[in-house]
């Protein structure tokens, strides 16, 4: 794919731009975990727990949103949506530094949750508009890559801010890089949904993509198996501060491990990337899932130990994520493959399934911290039971299979 009159972007510059869109969801979750403990201080949160629905709210509001802007994005097309999703998701996240109190904040976030979904799901259609099949995988792994560098810095930047200044600018950040993102999108993305693949927004049509998703065996098994991953990942996110601050009184190395875990994503993308082409998304994932398996059942392992070490536990929680980072992008593009003509649609409803089912059982897992990182484990190992079980529906029995070549993309 070449820089043409048509379509201004290079491969690096669309991988670039599709990665800050995501990242800003990244950036309102991870930059925010170091301010907890101030947080639950300023609205007098007495429940510790309770300070993860900051997380959560967000999330679900992610999740719920993305039923609506994948029609809106097949009908109206790719960027004017995502502009208007950009330029909710500062306002919101200005309003969030003025909130009055705990319950306000909360409905804040989940405001700019749901302003940012079209962020999520709108990447995927703009890639599935261009690319297909492995070719796909490939592309939004190199686009998780650049955009997990996000999750890897945002505590260490959230921390730092809170080094200078009050936990108000976390937020004040979130609308600046908004608003930079927000400015490169408008000068420099083209249109990319062709004019053949308009879809009117009719209650009908919507319905009916939704219950193609649903009844699409392989499509419909990929999403709730990535659900479920995303559940475990999620009941990571919600319980990691409280993990390493409570559980091996290490509060202040709190960023650095959350980069050592997010950074062990981002590399498993990045090898992902450099092999799905060669031996495919679905060998390539269901290996994964498998190992992130026996590494649950070692995470428990790990957590009945009396004065379980903190190197052990981090060493394992990353080789975890790592494997999420082979499954993500690769079930993603596995359940998207039947739905090229309803791009917009299909990828809406998959993500806020995904999102929806994912925030709940992160959220579930995070609220049942009990000062030990057994709760946390048990989530992981229940979950990979639970999306194996469902991979195995979806492919018939039939593991590590690779359909026929996929067409080539035309770009």
């Amino acid at each position: 794919m070449a820089p043409t009159t048509e379509f201004p972007l290079g491969p690096r510059e669309l991988v670039a731009m599709m990665a800050a869109l995501m990242a800003l969801n990244a950036l309102a979750i991870d930059a925010i975990l170091p301010a907890f403990p101030a947080l639950g201080e300023a609205f007098s949160v007495t429940d510790p727990n309770n300070r993860q629905y900051i997380i959560s709210s967000y999330l679900m509001g992610m999740g719920l949103g993305s039923l609506f802007y994948g029609p809106i994005g097949d009908r109206f097309g790719r960027k004017p949506v995502l502009l208007f999703s950009v330029a909710m998701y500062v306002v919101f996240g200005l309003a969030c530094a003025f909130a009055p109190d705990f319950d306000t904040l909360l409905m804040l976030r989940f405001a700019q949750g749901f302003s940012a979904a079209a962020m999520g799901v709108l990447v995927v259609s703009v890639i599935r508009d261009i690319f297909s099949g492995d070719r796909m995988a490939r592309f939004m792994s190199i686009i998780f890559i650049v955009f997990m560098a996000v999750p890897v810095i945002a505590p260490t930047i959230g921390q730092l801010i809170l080094y200078f200044a009050e936990w108000q600018f976390i937020f004040i950040l979130l609308t600046v890089m908004g608003t930079a993102v927000g400015v490169w999108v408008f000068l420099r993305l083209p249109e990319t949904l062709k004019p053949e693949n308009v879809i009117p927004i009719r209650l009908d049509t919507i319905g009916s993509t939704w219950f193609k998703v649903v009844f699409n065996r392989t499509g419909f098994g990929h999403v709730a198996a990535g659900g479920l991953l995303m559940g475990a990942m999620f009941g990571f996110l919600n319980s990691s501060q409280q993990i390493f601050s409570e559980v091996f009184g290490a509060r202040e190395i709190f960023p650095y491990a959350f980069a050592a875990v997010a950074g062990s994503m981002a590399l498993s993308n990045w090898f992902n990337s450099r092999i799905v082409e060669r031996f495919g998304a679905r060998r390539v994932s269901q290996s994964a899932l498998l190992a992130f398996l026996v590494l649950s059942a070692m995470q428990i392992g790990a957590a009945l130990i009396p004065g379980e070490p903190m190197a052990l536990f981090l060493a394992i929680v990353a080789l975890n994520m790592a494997m999420i980072g082979f499954i993500g992008a690769n079930f993603g593009s596995i359940a998207m493959e039947p739905f090229a003509k309803m791009a917009g649609a299909a990828s809406s409803f998959q993500m806020a399934f995904r999102t929806v089912l994912g925030t709940a059982i992160g959220a579930f897992v995070g609220q049942a911290f009990d000062g030990s990182t057994l709760p946390m484990a048990l989530g992981f190992l229940v979950c990979g039971i639970a999306a194996l079980a469902v991979i195995f529906w979806a492919e018939r029995g039939k593991l590590f299979a690779r359909p026929g070549t996929c067409p080539k993309s035309p770009m």
